[in-house]
């Protein structure tokens, strides 16, 4: 981290692990519906991150949408979500497929916030998604500490898939191949129509993970019980 601000150049462009299984979902439903229907990835981040949607598109998605702009730089889950749903709004899409959450920051909010910013019905930690596009309606199952609940909502819906809901298929080389040729619309802030003031948080101070320390061996002579209770009370974990 550097100045409160990740460090991109030292690690890969790479997409999202948990966003694979909403891309895997997105083109199994195509699939089981034909021709006719499209997929498009829309993306917010650095110039590079045009390298993590060729994956998508690899993997069979149509096109990409990457916003891309000085301005976003340090910006909040907030400000992610009025741009990508300002991207998705003049898109006349009928379902976005989200992964539950990022692997670093972990906050699993976009989805609800993009729901809640375009006005569409929320459908979240999807285990199993059946589109009925007849009746243009949508229902999945999803976990919860009572059991499997069964949700239903009519287009346009805003759905997160968790990672038990599919394997992501490796793209092919033809895949590979044909996402070169694949269209990729960069936009700014100027063009989504979004200021660049619209962060609610920032961070102002981090400090690095602390070395690890030598840990206590615990040496069973009789007490070996009673000493490890008392480690774990010392470090008020019982």
């Amino acid at each position: 981290m550097i100045n409160g601000l990740l460090d991109r150049e030292g690690a890969d462009a790479v997409l999202n692990d948990l966003d694979e299984y909403a891309v895997e979902e997105a083109l199994r439903i195509v699939e089981a519906h034909g021709e006719g229907h499209t997929i498009t990835v829309i993306s917010m981040g650095p110039e590079r991150t045009s390298e993590a949607v060729r994956k998508a598109l690899s993997m069979g998605a149509d096109d990409a949408i990457i916003i891309t702009d000085a301005g976003l730089v340090g910006a909040d889950s907030l400000m992610t979500s009025k741009v990508l749903a300002s991207a998705i709004t003049s898109g006349g899409f009928d379902l976005v497929l989200c992964g539950t959450e990022s692997t670093d920051a972990r906050m699993s909010v976009v989805p609800a916030m993009l729901a809640q910013r375009l006005g569409w019905a929320q459908l979240t930690f999807a285990g199993s998604v059946v589109v009925n596009a007849a009746s243009s309606e949508v229902t999945i199952t999803r976990v919860t500490e009572d059991g499997v609940d069964t949700m239903k909502a009519k287009f346009p819906a805003v759905i997160s898939v968790i990672e038990k809901i599919n394997e992501p298929r490796y793209p092919s080389f033809k895949g590979i191949m044909a996402a070169k040729k694949k269209t990729m619309d960069i936009r700014s802030l100027a063009i989504v129509g979004v200021s660049s003031e619209n962060s609610w948080s920032s961070v102002t101070d981090a400090s690095p993970r602390p070395p690890r320390t030598v840990g206590v061996k615990v040496v069973d002579e009789g007490k070996g019980g009673e000493a490890l209770v008392n480690y774990l009370a010392d470090k008020k974990l019982i």
